[in-house]
């Protein structure tokens, strides 16, 4: 029998027991359940961030995988609690755009939940909601049993770098643990537009400047700034053993501008 595998992406945190109330409902429902924490540290009611997180980690798990999105979960009529198939994988969450920004594809199927939650309380709609209809899922139940079918998801575009003949201009979309700075320049991006040519990695401020490409942090010695295309396949930036995001004053939406040579 195939195990179900259930991840958890939430901005909960894992100092109260909100976690633990979710991963406890999913196993009186689904005992054989594998559930998977894909991160708790989401940036409060940012869906932009969860949407970047979860997207890297969705290539590396099996069909028929169901994502429970904890992030910005209050639903209204515009932003209806909502079930989506897509890449042979389900995913449960208020369709406040979130899916948009994390499907780069058309969903098979959309489905606003119409099933009765499980408890009296309607402020934590994981755990209430959205685990009973990963149960009704993996029971084999089709989604259509659970609500009304619809068109699509909500929505939301992200901000596209606006590149020239020789130049990108691009913003910092993630931050990470070790406060590498990640853009919204993907290595093919880059090469289309640079053609191999020379370039110059500048800043807000332009008292730093990068104009080389490295494929490993340690190429780079200590307290020195690398480019690098990392896993996710966008360019980032960081401080080789120390902190790029401090070191530069940079935050989220920070612009980065690559000037390619003429």
């Amino acid at each position: 029998m195939e195990i179900p595998v259930i991840t958890l992406t939430t901005d909960w945190g894992t100092r109260d027991f909100y976690v633990g109330a979710v991963k406890g409902k999913l196993l009186q429902k689904i005992p054989t359940a594998n559930i998977i924490d894909i991160s708790h540290h989401i940036a409060p009611h940012d869906i932009i961030h969860a949407s970047f997180v979860l997207k890297n980690a969705l290539p590396y798990f099996p069909d028929n995988t169901i994502h429970l999105l904890g992030v910005n979960t209050n639903a209204s009529l515009e932003m209806p609690h909502t079930v989506v198939k897509a890449r042979n994988q389900y995913f449960i969450g208020t369709d406040s755009g979130i899916f948009s920004l994390i499907l780069d594809e058309e969903p098979v199927q959309v489905i606003h939940l119409d099933i009765h939650q499980e408890s009296d309380y309607f402020t934590f709609p994981v755990r209430d909601l959205f685990c009973k209809a990963a149960a009704e899922i993996v029971a084999g139940k089709e989604l259509s049993s659970l609500g009304v079918e619809a068109e699509g998801v909500k929505q939301l575009q992200s901000f596209q770098p606006v590149t020239t003949e020789n130049s990108i201009n691009a913003k910092v979309i993630h931050i990470d643990r070790y406060q590498n700075l990640i853009t919204n320049i993907s290595i093919e991006m880059f090469r289309q537009v640079g053609k191999g040519k020379p370039f110059k990695l500048h800043f807000h401020n332009r008292q730093f400047t990068i104009s080389e490409l490295h494929h490993e942090y340690n190429e780079v010695n200590e307290a020195e700034l690398i480019a690098i295309f990392g896993s996710s396949g966008f360019l980032e930036i960081a401080l080789n053993l120390g902190k790029a995001s401090e070191l530069l004053g940079m935050g989220l939406d920070a612009p980065v501008i690559v000037e390619f040579m003429k």
